[in-house]
């Protein structure tokens, strides 16, 4: 008798991250663009979006990017290397135990040397870190303790097979989210912001993806990138928690110079990573479309 056929599985985020609009996409599905040749998404993350958009538009040209490495890395890792990867998540599945943290605290304080075995390393942590968070310290370290999954899925082939065959026209790169200025250009271009969000509270704040903080200047900043944009025809979306600072400037007439202001959207949706189970839960964002 042969070997039953392996079943596909259908691309979507193989990441955990802080922010993940999987749970939103159907709200945010009315707004999306009918037409563009061009999708970027300068605050890649989890990639919800990505995923759902790559599929809806199979023939778009897609540029992904992010300013943190090893997250980059890890696509990219997925998209060239899957198999080499795949083996090093394999292993680390074997050798990981809740019971027995040592492993995962080696894994962590370890410092590797291909950009497969720094991708493996980001996405054991990702599965069995607390929380599925990832935080680096000052130092750019990662700093989450071990997380206490009886039995975390640190290795699904399938899904990474069928990621690396989507990722595989796609553009990966490193890159800050001003730099989107140099690339869309025109209505033919469709841009989605999804930034750390602006703290609702003294304390929600939780931009710390990286060593780059992202406060009232970059939300500032943001949001004339944004109206640059918007000036151009491109088409962009964007989320942000609802709050008084985040309507204040986004409903600055001045500052867009355009014939009317973004939309701005309630949208709600669940909060899943939080220190705290209390604070998970119930909360509204905004989705901001110039469409």
């Amino acid at each position: 008798m042969s070997a039953a056929a392996p079943s596909f599985v259908l691309p979507r985020p193989f990441l955990k991250w802080a922010g993940g609009k999987t749970r939103l996409i159907g709200q945010y599905q009315p707004y999306f663009p009918k037409k563009f040749t061009t999708y970027y998404e300068p605050f890649l993350g989890g990639g919800a979006v990505f995923f759902y958009l790559a599929q809806q538009h199979p023939s778009v040209q897609v540029v992904l990017t992010d300013i943190n490495p090893e997250l980059i890395n890890a696509y990219r890792c997925v998209r060239d290397k899957v198999e080499d990867l795949i083996e090093l998540l394999l292993e680390h599945a074997l050798e990981h135990s809740k019971d027995n943290p040592a492993y995962y605290y080696s894994v962590r304080s370890r410092s590797y040397n291909t950009d497969t075995e720094k991708a493996a390393r980001l996405i054991y942590l990702n599965k069995t870190c607390y929380n599925g968070l990832y935080r680096e310290n000052s130092k750019g370290e990662f700093n989450v303790p071990i997380g206490r999954y009886k039995n975390p899925n640190i290795c699904q082939p399938e899904l990474l097979r069928s990621v690396s065959s989507l990722l595989e026209p796609a553009q990966i790169e490193v890159r800050k989210f001003d730099r989107i200025l140099d690339f869309a250009t025109s209505s033919k271009d469709f841009v989605y912001f999804d930034p750390p969000y602006y703290p609702i509270s003294s304390t929600s704040d939780f931009t710390a993806y990286s060593r780059e903080n992202f406060k009232q200047a970059e939300q500032i900043k943001l949001r004339d990138v944004f109206a640059e944009l918007a000036q151009r025809g491109v088409k962009i979306m964007l989320s942000n928690s609802n709050c008084d600072f985040i309507d204040k400037i986004y409903s600055d007439a001045e500052a867009f110079k355009i014939a009317h202001l973004p939309q701005q959207i309630e949208i709600s949706a669940s909060r899943g990573i939080n220190s705290k189970s209390s604070k998970r839960g119930k909360v509204k964002e905004l989705l901001i479309s110039s469409i």
